[in-house]
């Protein structure tokens, strides 16, 4: 397949379901490695405004604070802040408020920036990273005016250097930079607090680290116009008052004390199942893992997965990512004894497949 995607990248995404996601492999009796969010008792800095947000429910939410707090937090200007129902919504504002002539998907990534061009009616150029999946800025075309890349990257773990993805940037073009997983590294590559990268747009996500998937809460930061013009393809009161409660809390010098603390403490983990996971005969861990999963390529994956699921494990098939394959499996980082347990399963099944460990 071409690098840039064109008429083979259209027959391949009828191929891959982009809406395939962790949640659909979680069942009944399963450990969960196959959602990025963090397993962890909601803090009371945290829990105590939502609750109180409860009482405010017969108001239409009122964004205002949430905005000053994401503001303060990042050094912006309240008009370069817009609140969304999770980052999976800031991508469809973006498909529906851009009509870029060459859009670029960096891959392996999150799917559903892809999708929600497609869905939008554009047409969508890929570039394929070749495994380690280090960001090559070569690759990218420079008739792109738009590229969506994700910093780390999900699945794959890497974190770019922050420098290599601002070159990206440039007058007439909108460099997208999916944050989701930007407060799990320990060391920074965020460019959030970046306003003087012209067409810069970065998703941030706070659902990873709070365990706040099911309340929908996300943001994205920008130039004053291109945050007028998503907020223009915003359904009124997007974000409800909960959300904008908890936007305000993670916002707090508090939450990003902890979320400093979690990724130190998260990044012994990750090294503790990366190590186990390198002992294993037949397991590669094919790049740098920074974030709260690894990827690993297993030949046969997919039988494994299902013997894994008998185990009572649920890992996140790679198949569904373009540029990866079914050998791809992403497993989310837990404590030492759950990856332990994790761990044995695995050279079980390895060695009923006929694998070394």
């Amino acid at each position: 397949m071409d690098q840039y995607g064109d008429n083979s990248a259209h027959r391949d995404a009828s191929r891959l379901d982009l809406r395939w996601h962790g949640d659909a492999e979680v069942g009944p009796g399963l450990v969960d490695l196959a959602v990025n969010v963090r397993h962890a008792p909601m803090p009371s800095w945290l829990a105590e405004p939502l609750a109180r947000s409860l009482s405010d429910l017969a108001s239409y939410p009122d964004p205002h604070d949430a905005i000053a707090a994401v503001a303060a937090r990042h050094n912006r200007d309240p008009a370069e802040v817009l609140p969304t129902a999770g980052a999976a919504q800031a991508f469809v504002l973006l498909a529906q408020a851009l009509q870029p002539r060459h859009a670029v998907v960096v891959h392996p990534q999150f799917t559903e920036p892809e999708a929600a061009l497609r869905a939008a009616g554009h047409a969508v150029h890929r570039v394929l990273l070749p495994s380690p999946f280090l960001l090559d800025s070569d690759l990218v075309p420079d008739e792109a005016d738009l590229v969506i890349v994700g910093n780390p990257t999900n699945p794959t773990s890497v974190a770019h250097p922050a420098d290599m993805v601002a070159s990206l940037a440039r007058p007439g073009r909108v460099l997208v930079v999916d944050e989701a997983f930007a407060d799990t590294v320990q060391t920074s590559v965020e460019l959030a607090g970046r306003a003087d990268l012209p067409g810069l747009v970065v998703i941030r996500s706070l659902t990873k680290t709070w365990a706040l998937a099911g309340l929908r809460v996300g943001y994205l930061l920008a130039a004053a116009p291109l945050v007028a013009a998503f907020a223009e393809a915003q359904p009124l009161w997007a974000v409800s008052t909960p959300a904008l409660a908890a936007m305000v809390a993670c916002s707090s010098p508090t939450a990003v004390a902890e979320e400093r603390a979690w990724a130190a403490s998260l990044a012994a983990d990750r090294e503790h199942l990366v190590a186990g996971l390198s002992a294993l005969g037949g397991v590669e861990v094919p790049a740098v893992s920074a974030s709260s999963f690894v990827l690993v390529r297993i030949p046969g994956a997919v039988a494994i997965r299902a013997a894994l699921r008998g185990r009572g494990f649920a890992v996140r098939r790679g198949d569904t990512f373009p540029g990866l394959g079914p050998d791809y499996v992403r497993i989310a980082v837990r404590d030492r004894a759950t990856t332990d347990a994790f761990l044995a399963a695995l050279v079980e099944v390895l060695a009923t497949s006929g694998s070394s460990a």
